[in-house]
């Protein structure tokens, strides 16, 4: 009898393991830590959302979807644009909704580059785009953030575009370092892309998580940036509904056209009466309207609870995330201090370095504070004990 030979295998990804967040969360159930190393809350959705998926199930809204997306969510996305933005969409044209904000990210980058395009991206810098860009045969171009604010050095930014830049990718308000860019930024980044033909992609799923007074920027206000972007939201996000992983990406009539042509052969569509009750429940916009508060209170109280500890608190601008460095009590590197931080203070975290192509390590890691207030005090008890003041 002949032996089968083994089928031969390469890997498109080599370099790419389980996701650090994966990591962490196991790391951190098998140690019975405090989980604020993954991005999720450990609280629950609004009763009247929860209420509304039910009502549309038991209305027969259990086919598939247009495979732009459901027409009345489409609708309120519409109105969103124009009440909270000012901004006229065509949402028949110019939005789609998708599985999560991953599938739109990932579908827009597949979209439009190509082999041997260039894609600039700014580290430290969320771990999905770079697999996406080396799928689409497309290299990733990587521009550093500098701490502690970690703004656009605009300079280098423009020295990394060259004639092969298909695509720019900008992240506000940033993960995972809570930097929020303003409308000048955008001004800046606007006058770096004049005269070139690179589109960019705006990666801007905690819009309405920003604090002290600010509002968010989005490219779809810029007259010069939004013919070129494509846009990506969170209603996981907003919602406090990460596991329904429903988004959408608003681009030009051209964009979306191609975006969809691949959508279409991703998800198609995603859950129909997950839709409908997203649509009724954004007939009420104080939620959303309301989120940047929310979310401040806990970052103020996250922040309070270790004013009187040995960690560093560098500034938070938006997002859910706020970085704590050890810098100044410890010389470990950040992947170190945290398997550390989880053995001896049960609390898992997410070291920066990670998202860093060279691996620079900044000794900060990143905390989620998405949590419950006993979550939180929580914590901070733990973390001031591992490194009192």
């Amino acid at each position: 009898m002949t032996e089968s030979r083994p089928v031969p295998t390469s890997s498109k990804l080599p370099g790419v393991g389980l996701s650090i967040f994966a990591v962490m969360s196991k790391k951190a159930a098998d140690h019975g830590a405090l989980n604020l190393a993954q991005g999720f809350p450990d609280f629950e959705c609004p009763a009247a959302l929860r209420e509304a998926v039910v009502e549309a199930m038991s209305s027969g809204l259990n086919q598939y979807s247009p495979m732009p997306g459901a027409p009345a969510l489409l609708e309120r996305i519409e109105q969103k644009l124009r009440d909270h933005y000012g901004v006229d969409a065509d949402a028949g044209r110019e939005v789609t909704v998708t599985a999560g904000a991953t599938e739109a990210l990932f579908v827009a980058i597949q979209s439009c580059v190509r082999d041997g395009d260039e894609v600039v991206v700014l580290d430290p810098a969320y771990d999905s785009y770079e697999p996406a860009v080396h799928l689409a045969g497309g290299r990733c171009v990587h521009v550093p953030l500098s701490p502690p604010g970690y703004g656009i050095d605009f300079d280098r930014l423009a020295d990394a575009i060259t004639p092969r830049t298909r695509l720019v990718v900008v992240n506000t308000p940033h993960n995972p370092t809570g930097a929020v860019l303003s409308r000048d930024d955008l001004d800046r980044l606007a006058d770096v892309l004049e005269g070139t033909d690179a589109l960019l992609l705006s990666d801007e799923v905690y819009e309405h998580i920003v604090f002290d007074g600010a509002r968010h920027a989005s490219v779809l206000q810029h007259p010069r940036l939004r013919p070129r972007a494509f846009a990506v939201f969170s209603f996981g996000k907003t919602y406090h509904v990460t596991g329904w992983k429903i988004g959408y990406c608003v681009a030009p009539p051209a964009l979306t056209e191609e975006f969809r042509k691949v959508h279409q052969y991703v998800t198609f569509c995603v859950s129909t009466p997950m839709q409908h009750a997203i649509a009724a429940f954004m007939a009420d916009a104080s939620f959303a309207a309301s989120l940047g508060e929310f979310y401040q209170e806990k970052r103020d109280r996250f922040r309070a609870g270790l004013e009187n500890s040995a960690w560093s608190l560098p500034p938070c601008a938006g997002t859910y995330f706020q970085l704590l460095g050890h810098g100044d009590f410890a010389s470990e590197s950040d992947t170190d201090m945290t398997e550390r931080l989880l053995r001896e203070a049960g609390v898992a975290a997410i070291p920066v370095s990670v998202f860093n192509e060279d691996g620079r390590d900044d000794r900060v890691l990143r905390m989620c504070f998405a949590k419950g207030d006993e979550t939180l005090d929580a914590a901070c008890e733990k973390l001031r004990a591992f490194a009192p003041a």
